[in-house]
């Protein structure tokens, strides 16, 4: 069984948790993001979409990320395009690089979460030397991290179509409530299938307790079989176009046996 205490870094970043729901909840928990504002003063509702919602927790996450950096003497780098990858690069005083990408998911009614999306499982993935669409080549982090927020959807149904002005800001419902985090290594709360839609990311886990305690079902396997059961994955696609009629193997049961490996 690998350790599943925590290391130095994500014992420091998980201290500022507090910090995070400060600056992003107002006491009650509701988020204290109201909406837009322009030069008139006029305030437009944020809609429920959860990827505006998410660049908008991410770009408020940022200060306390600085503070975090200037507290244990990390150099930070910001990802220099939308589509990069990590977030936010960390390199310690020892000159390790540790990539950082910030997520965000909500609860489901069933107690579970929608999941985050932990990055692509092709690309600089799998060329570790690669400089595209990375801030660094894969190969030269020390390790992969993800701080991820968890909120609640407003239940109550929310005008869009509303404008409101200064005045009325104690009156307007947040989008979301109800803010918690988790740090977690990426191969820790990974799962062994892609995340939704037709993408080549990896999927994550869903149960609460997976994400905050970091038991997805390659933490008791270690990030090495992590990284070759995802820089060999294939979807149907890839093994079509590979001259292979299915993939080798579609979850870790199936690559366990693949590669000879008895279950931990």
């Amino acid at each position: 069984m690998t350790n599943m205490k925590q290391d130095t870094f994500q014992k420091q970043l998980t201290k500022h948790s507090e910090d995070f729901r400060k600056i992003l909840a107002t006491p009650d928990g509701d988020w204290s993001v109201k909406g837009f504002i322009d030069i008139a003063k006029n305030i437009y509702t944020i809609s429920v979409d959860t990827k505006v919602i998410s660049k908008i927790i991410e770009l408020m996450m940022f200060p306390v990320l600085k503070k975090f950096a200037d507290e244990n003497k990390y150099e930070m780098i910001f990802s220099a395009e939308q589509n990069h990858y990590p977030d936010v690069t960390f390199i310690t005083p020892k000159k390790e690089k540790i990539a950082l990408d910030i997520k965000s998911t909500y609860r489901k009614t069933n107690g579970d979460v929608s999941g985050f999306t932990l990055g692509a499982f092709t690309g600089y993935f799998r060329n570790r030397k690669s400089e595209k669409n990375i801030t660094f080549p894969y190969n030269e982090y020390k390790k992969h991290y993800i701080l991820g927020a968890i909120y609640t959807k407003q239940e109550e149904v929310i005008d869009e179509n509303r404008v409101y002005t200064i005045d009325d800001l104690e009156k307007i419902l947040s989008v979301v409530r109800d803010f918690d985090f988790i740090v977690q290594e990426k191969y820790r709360i990974a799962k062994d299938r892609p995340g939704s839609g037709n993408t080549k990311n990896i999927g994550s886990c869903i149960k609460l307790k997976e994400l905050k305690e970091g038991l997805g079902p390659f933490s008791e396997h270690g990030v090495k079989i992590f990284d070759d059961f995802w820089m060999n994955y294939m979807t149907k696609e890839m093994a079509e176009r590979g001259g292979l009629s299915k993939p080798p193997y579609c979850n870790l049961r199936e690559y366990l046996q693949y590669r000879n490996i008895k279950n931990l």
